[in-house]
Parts: C-alpha cells; sequence; structure tokens
C-alpha cells in the first residue's frame, strides 16, 4: 500500500520517455487538439493550461541556456590550448600512462579539446598535469656561461 506525507505535492517533469521527446510544436498540437475536442459545458481550467505552458518554456530556455554554456566553456578551452602550442606539456593519456611533448597543434574531438604532441601522442586538455615553457637553446647557453664565471 502507498502512502504519501499529509500535505504534499507532487510535481511532473519531463520523463525520459515519449513525452521527454516531446517538441514544443508537438506540445502545441495536442494542447489545440484537447481544447477542440473538449466539452462547451464543462471546459478545462486554462491556469493548469498556463501553467504547462510555462513549464515547457522555462525547460526550453534552461536547455537552450546549458548549450550556450557548453560552447562557451569549449571555447574557452580551445583558446586556453592555443596558448600551449610551442610548450611541453605533460599529463596522463586515456591508459593513465605518463606523457609529455611538445604541443604543436590543437584539435576539437568529439567535443574535448585535444593536444597533438611532437612525439605523436595526443592528450585531452583536462588531463594536463603540468605546462612548461621551453627556452631557445640560443638563449640558455650564454646565460650558462655567465653563470659559472
Amino acid at each position: 500500500m502507498a502512502t504519501s506525507a499529509i500535505g504534499s505535492t507532487s510535481s511532473t517533469t519531463p520523463s525520459a520517455g515519449a513525452f521527454g521527446n516531446l517538441k514544443t510544436d508537438d506540445f502545441l498540437k495536442v494542447m489545440m487538439s484537447e481544447l477542440s475536442h473538449q466539452d462547451p459545458f464543462q471546459p478545462q481550467d486554462s491556469s493548469k493550461l498556463l501553467e504547462q505552458m510555462s513549464s515547457l518554456r522555462n525547460i526550453e530556455s534552461q536547455l537552450s541556456l546549458q548549450k550556450s554554456i557548453e560552447s562557451l566553456v569549449l571555447n574557452n578551452q580551445i583558446s586556453s590550448a592555443g596558448t600551449m602550442i610551442g610548450k611541453v606539456v605533460s599529463g596522463l593519456n586515456d591508459k593513465n600512462q605518463a606523457i609529455s611533448g611538445l604541443v604543436t597543434s590543437v584539435r576539437v574531438a568529439s567535443g574535448k579539446v585535444v593536444l597533438e604532441l611532437d612525439s605523436g601522442d595526443r592528450l585531452l586538455m583536462d588531463r594536463v598535469t603540468q605546462i612548461a615553457k621551453i627556452e631557445p637553446n640560443s638563449a640558455s647557453a650564454p646565460l650558462a656561461a655567465n653563470t659559472a664565471a
């Protein structure tokens, strides 16, 4: 026997089933069909209809906002990865093995930013553990000679 708390209310949210895939146009078609087939002597409560429409709009705007944020995050990662070209990075590959190398290019694969290394390895941006700036050999040689003297 199912019981519920006194004064509790239940709210409905789109499920992952058939109604979860319902688009705005589909919802409006169903709503118009219900309105055109309702009994004129017992009309449906319009406040419930407006509440459903408002809920649908809120869900749509949340999904749109989520997509925008995901796009912004990806663009930010691409920008950050671009600054790593010419730098030595270390990190863990997909097999959790430590790899390192000079970043030669950046690409996006399956919505993830991937660093291409001079060693031929690929490293996901979110798996980088260390970034180092490489010093040119010609600039470091005189510096070493001056510090030894």
